[in-house]
């Protein structure tokens, strides 16, 4: 038998088999299991690259620059640490400052008799202050030996009235007043609901 017939004779006889078994079970394949033909996954992926060996000194000075960037950074908010917030309505305007020399007066200068006078002036108060201060401190000092003389002598003759005049005095706290407001409540008066728009600017 030549190849050729060979292979005619095992295509007649695998059709003849495909088309009983297709009939009969209504399926293209041969074999008892569903999964006759396998998918693999479809995986993106790539060889390892060979990692490069690098010099330990190209390391090191890496490290070292990350190092004084991080310190840099430490050093500028620590500067930065003591300033304050900016209050708008505290500062100057440009405009003012610009025009400066504007706004400032001249005024002419003071005489020696002038100068004089006002050193006087702020010798002669300060005398002034310090005799207050001293006459403060003396009208204290009598206030307590006076307090401490009469409770001595309290607790010469009673030492149950003495431990009762050193007690606090409880119903002096809370200490709650009524009295006449600065302006008086307006009768009938609808109050605003509080709504604003706030423009002041944000600081992290």
């Amino acid at each position: 038998m030549s190849m050729k017939s060979l292979i005619q004779s095992i295509t007649r006889l695998t059709l003849a088999n495909g088309k009983q078994h297709f009939s009969s079970n209504r399926h293209i394949h041969t074999n008892s299991s569903p999964l006759y033909f396998k998918v693999s996954q479809i995986l993106y992926a790539e060889p390892l690259k060979k990692k490069k060996r690098l010099d330990p000194a190209i390391i090191k000075a890496r490290e070292e620059r990350r190092k004084k960037k991080i310190e840099k950074q430490i050093r500028r908010l620590e500067k930065n640490a003591r300033q304050l917030k900016p209050i708008d309505e505290l500062e100057v305007p440009l405009y003012l400052v610009d025009n400066e020399k504007q706004h400032k007066r001249q005024l002419p200068p003071l005489s020696a008799e002038v100068l004089e006078q006002r050193v006087l002036l702020e010798k002669q108060w300060a005398r002034y202050k310090r005799e207050q201060h001293l006459k403060d401190i003396q009208m204290f000092d009598r206030i307590m030996q006076s307090q401490q003389k009469a409770l001595d002598e309290l607790r010469k003759e009673s030492e149950e009235l003495y431990q009762e005049a050193i007690q606090m005095d409880l119903t002096l706290l809370p200490y709650t007043t009524k009295g006449p407001v600065r302006t008086p409540a307006i009768k009938s008066y609808e109050s605003p609901d509080g709504e604003y728009i706030d423009i002041s600017r944000k600081w992290d």
